[in-house]
């Protein structure tokens, strides 16, 4: 047991360290699964990257897969025919980690993919995560076993779990820095030297800078913000820092015309001389939605009833998925109508996902990953979160 914990802490410190690291999503991919086959080994693995918006496979990288002719069917039967942890019902189910076994209780072949294509190509079970954050959905990783491996553990599928959204996050920094340096509109980015000198920096950047402004310190040439996550950044790289001292290479800033911005670290390279990727872009309003929460004092009872409001559900199936009685639903919005000043479901979304006049969020943000830490920390003269 001792064991097996300080395998997981070290699985998820080699994994913060690749989320901080600027790396092609290739790249990444491969880190990921390496780090990852120290606690749960596999025959093989594939990461796709997915449109957000539609939940589409755009790329993807594979090791040890499936021959291409036999994509195809897989694909057909994801996205048009019934079949077991499909990547879109476990997206909609708020499920970040499934394997094929559990699913169907041991009987794989109930699966269609599993008995028409998986299983003639030699493969049994396989466990499949879902890479959402708070801006979507950006890829899916399937991990998979050959017949005469063991079936994945369900102590193995909560630990993949209880890693997807810092996978995702990562997964996030590639896509963002393959879009700033394709000058994607909204991205900035930055590249300082060990000084924190700039060494390249992009329109965006620069408009992001000047709109965050430097303060009124002598000598100060970018923003606090910028050079504390990209401080926080090189010191997750050094092995010598332990990742839950430090903390994660991210906040969310609110600039001088109001507007609220993310700001992200990552190394690129190794050693002490190694630049560091700066990237800004405009914080969404699903990035919002967790600070909102916190300035209404929701509990957290109170935020999964609003997330599923916010879905479309009726008070019966949300009674249903948090299995309690559609009388204690009704308590809790009530309660959550109270906090927030709203009168209607309507009102409540729109004020929570919608609403980007956040002009007077002064507590710290508690996200469920990586503003995690910032509980303690006071906003600067900046308006930094969690810097």
């Amino acid at each position: 047991m001792v064991y097996a914990q300080a395998m997981r802490e070290r699985v998820r410190d080699d994994l913060v360290r690749l989320v901080h690291r600027g790396m092609p999503v290739e790249h990444y991919w491969r880190a990921v699964s390496d780090a990852l086959n120290a606690a749960v080994p596999s025959e093989g693995s594939c990461l796709m990257t997915m449109d957000p918006a539609t939940m589409l496979p755009t790329a993807e990288f594979v090791e040890n897969g499936l021959p291409a002719d036999s994509i195809s069917r897989l694909v057909e039967i994801e996205l048009c025919e019934p079949d077991y942890t499909k990547w879109v019902d476990m997206a909609r189910a708020g499920t970040a980690a499934a394997s094929l076994s559990d699913a169907t209780a041991g009987d794989l072949d109930l699966s269609r993919r599993q008995r028409e294509v998986r299983r003639p190509g030699g493969y049994s079970d396989e466990l499949r995560v879902v890479l959402s954050s708070s801006t979507g959905t950006w890829g899916a990783l399937t991990m998979f076993r050959e017949t005469d491996s063991p079936y994945f553990s369900l102590s193995e599928v909560r630990l993949l779990s209880s890693l997807t959204g810092l996978i995702s996050d990562g997964l996030r920094r590639t896509l963002l820095l393959d879009d700033a340096c394709a000058d994607r509109p909204d991205a900035g980015m930055l590249v300082l030297d060990p000084q924190d000198g700039v060494d390249l920096a992009n329109r965006e950047a620069e408009q992001w800078v000047d709109e965050l402004g430097i303060g009124e310190r002598a000598g100060t040439r970018l923003p606090l913000v910028i050079r504390s996550v990209a401080g926080r950044a090189r010191a997750i790289a050094d092995r010598g820092e332990r990742v839950a001292d430090v903390g994660l290479a991210r906040a969310r800033v609110r600039t001088r015309t109001g507007r609220w911005v993310i700001v992200r670290a990552s190394l690129l390279g190794e050693g002490p001389l190694a630049p560091v990727a700066v990237l800004l872009e405009a914080a969404r309003p699903a990035e919002m939605a967790p600070l909102l929460a916190d300035m209404y004092g929701l509990t957290q009872r109170e935020r999964r009833v609003t997330e599923l409001v916010a879905q479309g559900l009726p008070t019966r199936q949300i009674a249903n998925q948090l299995h309690m009685a559609t009388y204690t639903v009704q308590d809790h919005l009530k309660s959550i109508f109270a906090k927030s000043g709203t009168g209607s479901r309507g009102d409540l979304v729109a004020r929570l996902f919608f609403d980007q006049r956040a002009t007077s969020l002064t507590a710290p943000s508690a996200t469920p990953d990586d503003d995690a830490r910032s509980l303690a920390n006071p906003r600067n003269d900046h308006g930094v979160m969690g810097a």
